[in-house]
C-alpha cells in the first residue's frame, strides 16, 4: 500500500467517524422587553434540544417587518410577525415593495393595540391624539405598521400628530419622563414593557368604541376587538382594543421535512414553553390557521390534517 493511499484511508476513516456539524439557524424576534424575544428563545431551545443536527438562537430585531424580509431573503430560518404585516407582505403592500414569498408555520397568540397615556392625561380617546406627540413604534416594526394603519382607518393621518419612532423600551421611558404625550405598543396583554412602566407610573390605556372597532375591522380585517380586564397592569382600568394574531413565518418553499419536524417538536413540547411564556396558552393545534388571508406552509396543512385524523 502506497504512503499516499494510507494517508487517504486515514483521512477517510476520520471523515466517517466524525459527526456532521449541526446546522446553525436564527429565529427573528423583537425587542428584549417584548414577548417575541422570550417566545422565540423558548422555541429555539426546544428545537435545538430535540431535533438532531439543529442549532438555533433567538435574534433581537426590529420585529415583524424586518423578520419577514430576513426570512424571505434566507437570513433567518423563521421569524415572529404580526398578522397584518404578513398580510401586507403577501400582497406586496406598503411597507413592502413587492409580494414576499413567505408562509405561516403556525399562529402563536394575539397582540393587543395598547395606546398608553399618563393617568392624568387629557387624552381619553384616539381622536384626542391630534396635535400630540405620539410614539408609533420603531421603523420596521409591526407596531409601526399597525398603529399608523389603525389611526388612518379612524381618519387620523401622519400630519395630524407628531410621530416619534421609538421601540418598546424607548417608548415607555419617554412616556415616564414626559417626553411624549402617548405611546403605542402592539403586544400581548401583560407585555413586560407596559407591566414595568405601570409599576412606577400611573397610566391608562385608551379604550376603543364599538364604532371605532368596526371601522378598523372594515379597513384591516386581521383586527378584531378584545376586552382586557382591569389590573392586567398595575392599577390600569379595563379597556377594549383591537387585537391581531402573531404568527411564525418561514419561506414558502422551506423543506417540508424540516418544517414538519419543527411543527411536531414544538407542539410535543408546548407544555414546557407554556410554563415560561403565558401567552403560549393560545398556541394550540386548533389555532394553527387562526390568521386568515395568508398561506399556511404545506407541512402545516399536512400536520393539521394528521392531528385531526387522530
Amino acid at each position: 500500500m502506497t504512503p499516499w493511499l494510507k494517508r487517504a484511508l486515514v483521512t477517510l476513516s476520520f471523515a466517517v467517524a466524525l459527526p456532521a456539524a449541526a446546522a446553525n439557524y436564527t429565529i427573528g424576534t423583537g425587542s428584549q422587553s417584548g414577548t417575541y424575544y422570550p417566545f422565540g428563545g423558548m422555541l429555539a431551545k426546544v428545537w435545538s434540544e430535540n431535533i438532531d443536527g439543529f442549532n438555533m438562537r433567538a435574534e433581537v430585531t426590529a420585529a415583524s417587518v424586518e423578520n419577514i424580509i430576513k426570512v424571505a431573503a434566507g437570513q433567518q430560518l423563521a421569524g415572529i410577525a404580526m398578522g397584518d404585516s404578513v398580510v401586507a407582505a403577501i400582497k406586496g403592500e406598503p411597507p413592502f415593495r413587492r409580494p414576499v414569498d413567505v408562509a405561516v408555520l403556525f399562529a402563536l397568540y394575539p397582540n393587543v393595540v395598547q395606546f398608553m397615556v399618563p393617568a392624568n392625561s387629557d387624552i381619553h380617546s384616539v381622536a384626542d391624539l391630534k396635535g400630540k406627540k405620539v410614539s408609533v413604534g420603531a421603523p420596521g416594526s409591526g407596531t409601526r405598521v399597525g398603529s399608523t394603519a389603525i389611526l388612518k382607518a379612524l381618519g387620523i393621518n401622519d400630519g395630524d400628530y407628531k410621530a416619534q419612532s421609538l421601540n418598546y423600551t424607548a417608548t415607555t421611558e419617554a412616556l415616564a419622563n414626559g417626553q411624549i404625550d402617548a405611546g403605542v405598543i402592539i403586544g400581548s396583554a401583560g407585555v413586560g414593557a407596559i407591566t414595568e412602566l405601570a409599576l412606577t407610573r400611573d397610566i391608562r390605556i385608551l379604550s376603543f368604541s364599538k364604532d371605532e372597532l368596526a371601522k378598523i375591522h372594515e379597513a384591516l380585517p386581521a383586527y378584531a376587538g378584545m376586552d382586557i380586564p382591569a389590573n392586567t397592569y398595575n392599577k390600569v382600568p379595563a379597556f377594549t382594543a383591537p387585537a391581531v394574531w402573531n404568527v411564525l413565518v418561514v419561506k414558502k418553499d422551506m423543506d417540508p421535512k424540516l418544517a414538519g419536524e419543527m411543527l411536531k417538536t414544538a407542539f410535543a413540547n408546548m407544555d414546557k414553553i407554556q410554563n415560561v411564556i403565558a401567552d403560549a396558552k393560545n398556541t394550540t393545534i386548533a389555532n394553527i390557521d387562526r390568521l386568515q388571508g395568508v398561506p399556511l406552509h404545506p407541512a402545516s396543512v399536512a400536520f393539521m390534517n394528521e392531528m385531526k385524523g387522530k
